[in-house]
């Protein structure tokens, strides 16, 4: 899997996204301008010991993304979406693109995208969730729809332990 995000603002966010994107196997592709430097110290210390297991790949732009992904499969997940994230058939190689934490995915490009364009439910008065719960959120629908492929489903405490526990 893949994640995008579109000229993100926070570095604390980022961390935590990278980390997600880290114990996931998911490439993070960030898009600029950023709004921190790649050395900031929150974005280090969010992603902790996680940056030597990270794909991270940087573009110019959006247009650079896309002429370096060319026929990408990109979900664009938006609080103007029509459709629910739940209700995506995610792929093992589609991407998932994030907006701005101030802004979001702009119009222009969503416009582009109708039928991948996506929502995580909320109240009607809430803006919208913090962005690393968003891609925590999404993420993890895509790779359940997957079987979790590569992915440990089982605890260090075994079955026998759990048994041994219950006596």
């Amino acid at each position: 899997m893949h994640i995008v995000l579109l000229e993100p603002e926070i570095p604390q966010n980022a961390g935590n996204i990278a980390r997600t994107c880290a114990v996931t196997n998911s490439v993070l592709h960030l898009i600029q301008p950023l709004g921190f430097s790649v050395e900031d110290k929150y974005l280090k210390r969010a992603g902790l010991d996680y940056w030597k297991m990270l794909d991270i790949r940087y573009y110019e732009n959006f247009q650079d993304f896309l002429e370096k992904n060319p026929g990408a499969k990109i979900w664009m997940a938006t609080t103007k979406a029509q459709h629910v994230y739940t209700e995506a058939a995610f792929g093992e190689n589609d991407y998932i693109m994030f907006g701005r934490e101030s802004a979001g995915i702009p119009e222009e490009i969503l416009l582009r995208y109708p039928e991948t364009a996506i929502r995580i439910p909320m109240l009607e008065a809430a803006r919208s969730l913090n962005l690393s719960n968003s891609v925590a959120i999404i993420i993890y629908e895509a790779l359940r729809q997957q079987g979790f492929p590569g992915m440990l489903q089982e605890g260090a405490l075994h079955r026998h332990s759990w048994a041994e526990a219950k006596k």
